[in-house]
């Protein structure tokens, strides 16, 4: 009997961003990157080019992602990926709930791009967001990953699955 292959987990631009500017930050937990990049060079941990380009604003998080391994970013241009991103559009044009910004935002940002390598690749998407049916004015990458069936979670539950420990030193 095979055992079941380890999970990938596919990081939304917020995972870095949020880590950066409040419970993670580079100079207080470098053990968190560290563990990014662990992972990463194990192939249980990506992210996506177009987060990268998110990310791009010449801070000290911008200088790390420079610096991060070039398997920590993966490609969008795909074929698969761009169809089912083109699906996923289709389905938030679709839906008269959002708002036409929101509709414009998702097709501008990383999300939907995340969620399509995700579905494709079969990794589990990890973000801070929250999956709401009723939200108008933006299209949560959770409601994405429900309509598509991709898994979803956030970066705790993921450190947990991962059984990451950060130590502490003086």
């Amino acid at each position: 009997m095979n055992a079941a292959a380890p999970v990938v987990y596919a990081l939304d631009a917020n995972v870095f961003i949020e880590a950066h500017r409040r419970y993670y930050a580079l100079d207080l937990c470098p053990g968190f990157w560290d563990c990014l990049q662990h992972y990463c060079g194990q192939a249980r941990l990506v992210s996506v080019d177009r987060v990268r380009n998110e990310i791009a604003d010449g801070d000290e998080l911008a200088r790390w992602v420079a610096d991060a391994p070039d398997t920590l970013f993966a490609s969008t241009a795909d074929a698969e990926v761009v169809r089912v991103f083109g699906e996923m559009m289709s389905w938030v044009q679709s839906e008269a709930r959002f708002m036409d910004v929101a509709k414009a935002e998702f097709a501008r940002v990383a999300d939907g791009w995340l969620a399509a390598y995700a579905l494709v690749h079969g990794a589990t998407v990890v973000t801070h967001e929250t999956f709401d049916p009723n939200v108008r004015k933006r299209v949560p990458l959770p409601n994405v990953c429900r309509k598509f069936a991709a898994p979803y979670v956030n970066t705790f539950d993921m450190l947990r699955a991962l059984e990451v420990r950060f130590g502490w030193a003086d």
